[in-house]
Formats: C-alpha cells, structure tokens, sequence
C-alpha cells in the first residue's frame, strides 16, 4: 500500500505577482541603502511584507504591487483599516523582539505593472503610515 500526496500547489497568479513585487521593493530599498531582515513577518495579528534597517532605525514596509488600475492605484490599497493592522503588526514585531524603544516607521512600496506584467514604476513612500 501506497500513501498518496497531491501534487505541490502552484502558487495563484495573485500571489506570484505579490511576490514579483516583494522581491523588487526589496531591490530597490537595498539600493536606497536599506538592509532587509526578514521578508512576511507573520503573527496572529497579521502580516508585514519586509521588515528593514534604515541606519539606527527600523522600517516596516507594506508592499502593494497592481497589474493595470482596474482596482485602482497601489497606494490606495493601503486604507485606513489596513495601516491600523500594520500599526499592530509592527508592534507585535518591536514587542516580540524587546525593541520597544526602537525609532521606527511605516513605508509602503507601491509599484505599478501594465497589464502585460511590465514595470511602469516603483514608488517608495517613506513615513506613508504615521503611528
């Protein structure tokens, strides 16, 4: 007798293009000088993108990548409910890793694809989320 497992589950066009856009976020804040230290931090509270260094402080970056503006721009998906949330994780995080006096702040990497997938432009919005 065999056991039998399904296949690997192929990652949703969604989700590959999420990750498409953390891996250039993450790029394009290292050519900024940041350093990347951990990519989808994850709690019970929820979920940031990269956590990153910016000399002495730390940043936490909500990554927001749209295919065309159907559902509207990057930036706008970052709503009042979802900086909450990432106020929240952010803390988890500072809490969690006894940087509770640490400088701190919330940006958000917003990049813009045509509906072909090809880059049109990554925005980098320091401070996009005030806590």
């Amino acid at each position: 007798m065999t056991a039998h497992t399904a296949p690997p589950r192929r990652p949703s066009a969604r989700r590959q293009l999420g990750t498409a856009g953390e891996q250039m976020a993450a790029r394009a804040l290292q050519e900024r000088g940041l350093s990347i230290v951990e990519m989808n931090y994850r709690c019970a509270e929820g979920e940031i993108d990269l956590v990153a260094r910016d000399g002495d402080a730390w940043v936490f970056v909500e990554v927001k990548t749209r295919r065309g503006d159907r559902f509207g721009t990057p930036e706008e998906a970052v709503t009042p409910r979802k900086q909450a949330k990432l106020i929240t994780v952010a803390d988890n995080y500072l809490q969690t890793h006894n940087l509770g006096d640490a400088d701190w702040r919330i940006d958000v990497v917003a990049i813009a694809m045509d509906a072909h997938g090809r880059l049109q432009r990554i925005d980098i919005i320091d401070h996009a989320v005030t806590h």
